[in-house]
């Protein structure tokens, strides 16, 4: 048992991440209710509905196809299914489908991977994602898990960025190192990463400007930051995490490719997955960019934030169901 989870303990997490999925599974099993309604066996028609009811959950379509094919596939060997096994098989296949995508369970319990100090995670994504807000959670976590964190405030085109984790710093007794607005990014992260070393600090986590409209810029800006701070440590940034909103369903995909296209995004963070219907979107994302989605928002407090397990993912989109 690791020290997280004497604070917060696996069934703990499980009930959490079941209670955050509420919205997703309710809208997506009624869908799937709908789909079958009528019908004794899984038929075309069966089959039609259940690709629409996985599409309007923001499952995506690349997803979706690969699931129905999956289905369509076990209808044609077994020649019969009723459709009373049409949840036990959607689960089977979606699982079936996690489990091909990576995962990487270097952070299970808020640990941190081997190798070196500090461990240094530069986080991007769009304004209005949960970026600041995910950050914040993430050092309330590591701290809580008993590692040191310094916090980086290198999104200086947006005050109340500077303002907000400035807020999440005092919140978790954890320090930050910032500069006033409109300084240059890429200076903000090497002084952050020289005060870590300085420190000897676990963990760095660096934000960063939240823009998109111009990919060139981003990838200047993001290239940039990596050079001063490899000046420092030279095999760093050792994770840069994209924060996408879940809430946002199709649009999150969108924005997933355009920054995997301007930087070399080595983990992925979906927030915002309780107050939506769209949670489908995690199976897309992780299905489609191979890179490993490696953290969840379930809720607003900062235990809400849950490492990814697409097993338990997976249960908690079926409980009470299958």
């Amino acid at each position: 048992m690791g020290l997280f989870d004497k604070f917060f303990g696996k069934k703990q997490q499980q009930e959490t991440l079941e209670q955050g999925l509420q919205k997703t599974r309710e809208g997506f099993f009624s869908k799937i209710t709908k789909a079958i309604a009528g019908k004794s066996t899984v038929d075309e028609e069966v089959l039609d509905n259940l690709e629409e009811a996985l599409v309007s959950a923001d499952v995506g379509i690349e997803t979706t196809v690969e699931i129905i094919n999956r289905i369509e596939s076990r209808v044609a060997k077994d020649k019969y299914l009723n459709t009373s096994e049409l949840n036990s098989i959607l689960k089977q296949e979606i699982q079936n489908i996690l489990v091909s995508a990576p995962q990487d369970t270097s952070y299970e319990n808020y640990e941190l991977p081997v190798g070196h100090k500090p461990h240094i995670i530069l986080v991007v994504g769009v304004n209005g994602v949960g970026k600041t807000t995910t950050i914040g959670k993430l050092a309330h976590n590591f701290s809580k898990a008993g590692k040191s964190v310094l916090l980086g405030a290198a999104d200086t085109f947006r005050a109340a960025a500077v303002d907000q984790l400035t807020i999440w710093s005092e919140r978790t007794n954890v320090p930050i190192v910032k500069k006033e607005m409109g300084s240059d990014p890429a200076s903000v992260a090497y002084d952050t990463v020289i005060s870590g070393v300085a420190k000897n600090v676990d963990v760095i986590i660096i934000d960063t400007a939240g823009r998109l409209h111009n990919k060139a810029y981003l990838m200047d800006e993001l290239t940039k930051i990596k050079r001063v701070i490899q000046k420092v440590i030279p095999d760093a940034p050792h994770e840069v995490m994209l924060v996408l909103d879940g809430s946002t369903g199709q649009n999150a995909l969108e924005q997933a490719k355009h920054f995997t296209a301007a930087t070399d995004v080595t983990a992925i963070t979906i927030t915002k997955l309780d107050g939506t219907a769209k949670g489908g979107v995690v199976l897309a994302i992780a299905h489609q960019f191979k890179i490993p989605v490696k953290f969840i928002g379930v809720g607003e407090k900062a235990e809400d934030l849950l490492v990814f397990d697409k097993y338990e993912f997976v249960e908690g989109l079926f409980t009470q169901v299958s």
